[in-house]
Order: structure tokens, then sequence, then C-alpha cells
């Protein structure tokens, strides 16, 4: 019986566990950390089962899309965590950066010939799923694939659900009995492994492994790759440590004002967490056990709501209500809809109501149409969406609230609906360090109805898609001290 729940756990191909091999091999695709990792332990419980050592692969490419000196940095730096973090643990990590296209082929399939099994990261988004199903049709022992994505397993919920109302209310009746179930902090304590292995000098000279100087991120070391340079790196550091940072100061600082400030661009009393938790630098169990130890909670601490609401179901204050809102239900609700659907970046998933008002209004006059280019130099007529753009440009990330506003005006100010999603999707993915993940598909599609409900009065452009205005943003928002960082220059319409 494994330690990690079966409910985690998918077998991708029909090879066996080869016992007569010389290793365990963790292959690092989502979960990019030494701690509080289902993955890592599954691999772990492998190791010591077989009396094998166990290897553990990172590796990076260069052509995926959107790869750039921002993205790049970000994941290199967490990998840099991870070699300090398991170089005096019984495991033989190791580091690769393709630098070239199609330069790291065949590297997973040398390493797992001497693997009895491969272990790997579950994660339902962007290029990931296909890259696995392809490498389990290559290899010629086991692959599986370990769900350590959030509180609720991904197959506890076999339907898409259309509103976060009623994926709440499925939260409140069945997810009591998974939150007993977190990964290790500390995967490795109490194991009993094998030295770690070394890897093959004819795999080394093929493969070189990363320098630690690489592994810095720095702008001089990216410069040699095939990537995007024009896209610099974020205004915040990459990896575990650096997300260990950010949860102490949001427990300690920030959560205390989350429920009245997350809104106020000028508060800063938003998380952060999002890149770290895209990149698996950050484990959302270990966001909930901290908050759980800050709350005084236990399960028994569970209100009796069962009917969807927000209010009253933890037992908690309601900053911290409010946060785990946002951490579960809306982060989970995406990764809902990505593992059960191959639609979820295409228009044609949006639901029926929302493509019939679009179509109804794709032929409304537009006062202002902005180009691709527009867009992206954050050169509107609007100061407020001006300043949003541009913090996602510089900074890779935007406020979390400007970002609805932000993609709200994208659909008004475009040609088409279908223009306006993929504007969204470009931008986002391009810039964010958080981009490309189902939650924020989630957002994007949010904003031209997903999740939400048909609006009146209907409005030229939106129909009966929610509304939002930059003068109403104003007025509820505290926001002077933002503007003046990210757009100075420009003045009021």
């Amino acid at each position: 019986m494994s330690c990690v729940p079966e409910t985690r756990l998918r077998i991708v191909n029909d090879q066996p566990v080869r016992d007569e091999h010389d290793c365990v091999l963790y292959w690092i695709i989502a979960n990019r950390r030494s701690r509080w990792n289902f993955s890592l332990e599954r691999a772990i419980e492998y190791a010591s089962e077989l009396g094998k050592p166990l290897i553990v692969l990172e590796a990076l490419r260069c052509d995926y899309q959107w790869a750039s000196d921002r993205l790049h940095r970000f994941i290199l730096q967490g990998m840099a965590d991870n070699r300090a973090a398991l170089s005096n643990l019984p495991v033989r990590y190791y580091a690769y950066v393709e630098p070239e296209q199609g330069a790291g082929q065949g590297l997973l399939e040398a390493l797992a010939e001497r693997a009895c099994v491969v272990v790997t990261d579950d994660f339902p988004c962007f290029f990931l799923p296909r890259m696995i199903a392809a490498t389990a049709r290559r290899l010629s022992v086991r692959l599986e694939a370990v769900d350590s994505n959030g509180l609720l397993p991904l197959r506890a919920a076999d339907k898409v659900f259309a509103r976060a109302h009623d994926f709440r209310r499925f939260l409140q009746k069945n997810l009591e009995p998974h939150l007993s179930e977190l990964p290790k902090s500390a995967p490795f304590q109490g194991s009993d492994l094998p030295e770690p292995p070394s890897i093959p000098k004819s795999i080394l000279h093929r493969w070189p492994e990363a320098s630690d100087s690489l592994l810095t991120g720095d702008v001089p070391e990216l410069a040699g790759l095939p990537i995007d340079h024009d896209v610099g790196p974020a205004a915040f550091d990459g990896g575990s440590i650096a997300a260990g940072r950010q949860l102490d100061q949001f427990i300690d600082e920030r959560l205390p004002r989350y429920a009245e400030g997350r809104n106020h661009p000028d508060e800063g009393a938003s998380s952060g967490f999002s890149p770290y938790l895209h990149f698996g630098h950050l484990s959302a169990h270990e966001v909930f056990a901290r908050i759980a130890e800050r709350e005084g909670w236990s399960p028994a601490s569970l209100g009796d709501q069962t009917k969807g609401s927000r209010e009253g179901w933890w037992g908690m204050s309601p900053e911290a209500e409010n946060f785990l809102d946002e951490l579960i239900t809306w982060r989970e609700l995406g990764y809902n809809r990505t593992w059960q659907t191959d639609d979820y970046d295409q228009y044609e998933s949006l639901p029926g109501w929302a493509k019939e008002t679009l179509a109804a209004h794709a032929a409304d006059a537009r006062e202002h149409v902005y180009s691709l280019n527009d867009f992206e130099a954050g050169d509107t007529h609007d100061d407020i969406w001006n300043a949003a753009q541009r913090q996602l440009v510089i900074e890779g990330r935007m406020h979390n609230y400007l970002r609805m506003l932000w993609g709200k005006k994208i659909l008004e100010w475009s040609a088409s609906p279908q223009e306006a999603l993929q504007t969204m999707i470009h931008l986002n993915n391009k810039y964010a360090v958080d981009g490309r993940n189902p939650n924020s598909y989630s957002g994007i599609f949010w904003v031209m109805g997903r999740y939400d409900r048909a609006w009146g009065p209907e409005r030229p452009i939106y129909g009966k898609i929610r509304y939002m205005t930059s003068d109403s943003t104003r007025r509820k928002l505290k926001m002077s001290r933002y503007l003046e960082t990210f757009c100075p220059d420009d003045s009021v319409d």
C-alpha cells in the first residue's frame, strides 16, 4: 500500500517495474521542489522498497513556447535551490539545461534504461500532458505520474464544474478526508536508501550537467541560449528559498490585511504566490498547513457549511477564509477543467450563452480598436490599463484585481472577441511568470464568461458579459502610488 494516496497515482504506460535494473528515476517537470512533494515522496518510496538508489533529473528545454530570459531565470534559480537542498541527501540530483533546440533529446530514455521505474509530475496544462504521453510510449519501464497540484486530488472530481459556487459546494462535502493526506515536509526523513549512484560518463559527456554559474540565471549566462532575450528577468527571484520568504512575509505581514486590502494596488496585500505555485517552487499543501497553524485550526473546526457559501466554511478568521477561497476554490477550479478537457484554451470552450451574446455583438461599433503591438506597448488612451500592462511587462506580474479590468478592456478594444482572447493569452503567457497555468486560463476565460453568468443590462460589444470600467475602478481602489509608478506621464482621459 502506497503512502501516497492512490487517487494521486497514475500509471501512464503498460510497462512493468523492472526490479532487476539499477536505480529509481524521478523526472521533475512541474513540482520543482524538494519538500512537500508527493512525486518525490513516491520515488523515495519505490527506491526504499526496491533497495535501489535514487536519481532526480530536472531538465530545462529551450523550445517551449514563450521561452525567455524571464522564465528561464526563474526556473534555473529553482534548480539551484534543489541542487543545494539535495546535495547532502541520499540522492543524485542531475540538472540539465538544453543549449540548443533538440540537444536534450534522448537523455531521459538513456537514464531510464537503467531504471526500475520512472516517476514524474502529473501536471494538466500547457505542453506537459503531451510530453508525458509521448515519453510514456518510448520507455520500456513503468512511467508513473503523481498529482501534487492541490489539496483536492485531480481525479477526486470526475466532472467539470461550470461555476465556482458549485465547485465550492463539492469541496465542502468532499475535501475533508484529503486534508489529512498532506505530503511530507521532509520526505527523506526516516528513509534508508543506498548511496547515491553515479551517472555514466557517456551520458554526462553527451548531456553535460548545468554549471552553478548557469543556475544563477544571470543574463550573461542566458545570452547564449536560443530563447527570447527581449523579455528580461522578472522583478522577483525564483526558487524554493524565495518562495519560503514570500510565504513567511505573507503569514506575518500581509495576511492580516488580506480580506480588506488585496483588491487595492497601493495596499500590497496580495500573497504573491502564483509564480511559485505555477513552477512548483511552493506547495499549496505547505501554504494550507501554515495558514492552519497560524489559525490554530484542526478539521474539528470545520463548519457545517455545504451550500457553496464562502462564509462559515473553515471556522477560521475572515482573512484566512478569504485567502483559502482563492487558494483552493478558485485555483483548483481551473485544474478541475484542464485535466478533463483538451479545449480549455480555445474560444469554443466558452459557455453557450457567452458565445451567443458575443456573436450577437461582434459587429458592434468600437470607439477604440488597438493592435497587438499597441496593447503590448501599453499604449492606449486609458492610464489604468496602461499601468497594468506596463507592470506585466516590467515586473512579470499584474495586480490581481487589475488583471480582470485588463482583460475586459482588451475585449472591448479588439476587432473581435476571438482576437481579444488570443491577445490576452499571448500577453499573459509571454510576460507573466504565472502564465501557462490552469489558474491563469481560468482568469482569462472568466473575462469572456467562463465561471460567470449572464448580466444585464445588455451592452454594446459585451452583450450579456459582465462589464467593468476604469472609472469605477478608479473610484473603488486605492491606486495613486501604483499609477505614479507604472504610468507617471499619462494623463487621465
